[in-house]
């Protein structure tokens, strides 16, 4: 365990140990000055004075207003000095970079409110109004994730005592309702070898589909299997009528599709054992398969995914501040505080973010360790994806209806921020429509949505953006790329809107959405249910770009000129993020039902004439293994019947395999007839694996704005010609059959 904690936690920059947990520290000199500041302002009433000065400054410097020449001088300087405080490290300079951040974002926005809102129409006052809006939500969100990011608490693992009779006893709950069995075994399998003693852990499927062969499949692996006459609350009623019929002091919760390491429990227990009023540990999410956005821009391994930032940055931020969310998966509880709240939320469909903030609102502890400690399956089309960001957004949506953190008791203010933060998120929708059609206000209608020249917008947009920019890439580092985000909006922003208002405005009760996992794409083909929002808001995108450059070559005058260049840039850059998710939309074929992890293990193969060959893996699944021979190795075809041994440490685990592929030296071999206790070895040697995930686990390259931008351009491009391409499929083949999925596209309803 304390070898797992070790590697993921091998920092860029020195740690130093905060209250109960770890926090990045920018270096010796950073603390030096602090203490000396400290120092020579001592006195209570010398703080006061500096804080008091401060704050005048802050607000002369940001409501003074400038002309336009020094602006432009002003907003240049900003940009040069964000750019030398990005290169250099330290904690102080980071906090520095985004105080330049906010300070000229809140500068923007004052502006913006004073000076830019003379409306002489009622369009000028619809779209100007909505743009506004739309620019204070930007800020607002920005402001909250500088809350939450500045300062994360890089919590470590706590050590187990020596003596196992201490360790108390755990209940691990894997509920499913309709995913194939094939997925669920690996997850169920995973569990029965995590490392803990075996009078302390029992497993239990909690299967709400009430099928024989589960029951069945858990008799021959030695688990309990559970059930309930109705499938009343869905997950949560699921896991709250198990509580009912179970005892263990903790609660470990896997989804039925993560696959969950051997060293899980003991990450997870010691922070139990050390803080009483600790009520849940949540580890990262991790996937082992590519998500579509991954897949179809082919992204994966290379750019940070869509939850990359919440697991790698702002869970670790909400930890600072006691506000770690649960998030239904990957994560232990304790029984106690999870009976005091009531049990598992039932009140939303996002019924562990709420749990978590029930837990909260009672005065508990939470926790987040960042060490991948169990991978999943990401879903595998984009209408599965966008259905369960739907769940998401109409969840959270219903939380804050019910459960405003501004509003209810028992929470202290940072925590207010952080669910805040996390609710606020999923309005974004609105917003993002609203910049993806603004320019056309302009270029179809004459729409003045800024009253102000275009130089000027610029002169105060530019340092906003730039800056924002700058430090966003400070603080996220390899955990989310620049301009990707507005990626990720443009693909769900349609979708979001109507659920996310639906359940402030009009409440009412939903069903539940499963998110299916496992499945095939048979061929490629571009989802046109989907991708219809994209290409409509594409097709009037670039009718504006037309528009408008039929408008500059007739414009009379500069000042109409610049105005004119002004929104055709802004039109640019919306056609590259439609295009992009018209990408996104252009689903790559799939045949493999079992993804493969590529992973270099030691191996050896035996021959049927008894010849033994020393080689090593190139990748592993559930159904299989890619093997590497020597160069000198034997010659083998397919259909030849092989015994595989793979290790792990001094253990060998051995499969009947059968030769699927065969490229030179390198070898494809599936598992055809393996027993239960075999498949219990291969998920022991594989994916079981203590070190299964942290490796590979957040290495990205640190985000560098110019270079993201250049990718975004590069796979909007792709997004684009893939469009046409598909386009002149269609008219070549207007009835042919688009492609054969395994189930629906948004899920399976649970009431």
């Amino acid at each position: 365990m304390a070898q797992v904690g070790q590697k993921q936690m091998q920092p860029d920059q020195k740690r130093q140990s905060i209250g109960a947990g770890q926090s990045d520290d920018a270096g010796d000199w950073d603390d030096r000055f602090l203490e000396a500041g400290s120092s020579i302002l001592a006195p209570r009433w010398g703080r006061r004075l500096v804080a008091l000065a401060a704050v005048l400054l802050f607000i002369f410097a940001l409501t003074v207003n400038l002309a336009l020449a020094t602006q432009w001088v002003f907003g240049i300087l900003c940009m040069g000095v964000a750019f030398i405080l990005s290169r250099i490290r330290g904690r102080i300079l980071t906090v520095s970079l985004v105080s330049l951040s906010v300070f000229v974002s809140l500068r923007y926005l004052f502006w913006r409110v004073t000076q830019t809102l003379q409306f002489t129409s009622v369009l000028d006052m619809v779209f100007g109004g909505l743009l506004l809006l739309a620019e204070g939500y930007a800020v607002l969100m920005l402001l909250c994730s500088y809350f939450q990011t500045l300062w994360p608490l890089h919590r470590r693992p706590v050590p187990l005592p020596a003596d196992t009779s201490t360790w108390p006893t755990v209940d691990v709950l894997i509920p499913t309702f309709n995913e194939p069995l094939d997925v669920v075994r690996q997850a169920v399998l995973a569990a029965t070898l995590l490392d803990w003693p075996a009078d302390k852990l029992r497993i239990y499927l909690l299967d709400d589909g009430r099928r024989d062969a589960f029951r069945v499949f858990c008799e021959e692996a030695g688990v309990d299997y559970l059930t309930r006459p109705d499938n009343k609350h869905a997950k949560a009623g699921n896991l709250n009528a198990a509580l009912a019929r179970t005892n263990g002091e903790f609660v470990a919760v896997f989804d039925c599709d993560h696959v969950t390491t051997r060293s899980f429990l003991q990450v997870c227990m010691g922070w139990f054992l050390r803080d009483p009023k600790m009520a849940m540990v949540q580890t990262p999410h991790v996937f082992y398969s590519p998500d579509p956005f991954e897949r179809n821009l082919e992204t994966f391994r290379k750019v940070p995914n869509e939850g990359d930032l919440f697991y790698g940055v702002l869970q670790n931020g909400n930890d600072l501040w006691n506000a770690t969310f649960f998030c239904g998966s990957c994560a232990v509880l304790r029984r106690s505080a999870l009976e005091d709240v009531g049990g598992v939320a039932t009140e939303s469909v996002t019924e562990d973010a709420l749990t978590a903030m029930k837990m909260s609102m009672r005065g508990y502890s939470t926790a987040y360790l960042a060490i991948p400690q169990a991978a999943g399956l990401a879903t595998e089309n984009l209408g599965r994806h966008v259905g369960q960001r739907i769940r998401w957004a109409r969840g959270m949506a219903e939380i804050f209806r019910r459960f405003n953190p501004l509003l209810i008791g028992g929470l202290s203010l940072p925590q207010r921020f952080c669910y805040l933060s996390a609710m606020m998120h999923f309005f974004f929708g609105l917003p993002r429509i609203v910049f993806l059609i603004t320019p056309m206000a302009y270029l179809f209608f004459g729409a003045h949505v800024f009253h102000a020249s275009a130089l000027m917008v610029l002169a105060y947009a530019i340092p906003h953006l730039v800056i924002s920019s700058i430090g966003a890439a400070r603080i996220h580092g390899r955990f989310r790329h620049s301009f990707w985000s507005e990626v990720y909006e443009t693909v769900l922003a349609w979708y979001v809107i109507v659920p996310a208002l639906q359940a402030v405005l009009f409440p009412g009760r939903k069903g539940f959405n499963v998110t299916s996992k496992g499945g095939v794409i048979r061929r490629s083909f571009l989802d046109w249910t989907m991708a219809r929002p994209y290409i409509g808001l594409l097709l009037i995108n670039l009718a504006g770009f037309i528009v408008g450059a039929i408008g500059l070559v007739r414009s009379p005058g500069w000042p109409e000129a610049m105005s004119i260049l002004f929104n055709l840039g802004w039109v640019i850059y919306n056609v590259m993020n439609l295009s992009a998710a018209a990408g996104v939309a252009s689903e790559s074929r799939q045949l493999r039902n079992a993804p493969r992890v590529q992973i270099a293990l030691p191996a050896t193969v035996r021959l049927a004439d008894g010849q033994r060959v020393e080689c090593h893996t190139s990748d592993y699944s559930h159904g299989g293994l890619g093997l590497v021979l020597p160069d000198d190795g034997p010659v083998l075809e397919v259909g030849d019947r092989i015994m595989v041994s793979v290790f792990r440490d001094d253990y060998e685990a051995k499969f009947p395999a059968e030769v699927q592929v065969c490229r030179g030296q390198t070898l494809g071999v599936s598992f055809p007839t393996l027993t239960i206790d075999q498949e219990r070895d291969l998920m022991r040697v594989t994916f079981s694996r203590a070190d299964s995930w942290i490796s590979s686990w957040g290495q990205y390259r640190p985000d560098r704005p110019l270079r993201s931008l250049i990718e975004v351009l590069g796979v909007s491009v792709h997004g684009f010609a893939e469009l046409f391409r598909h386009l002149v499929r269609l008219g070549r083949e207007p009835h042919s059959p688009t492609t054969v999925v395994s189930d629906s596209k948004l899920g399976t309803k649970q009431s």
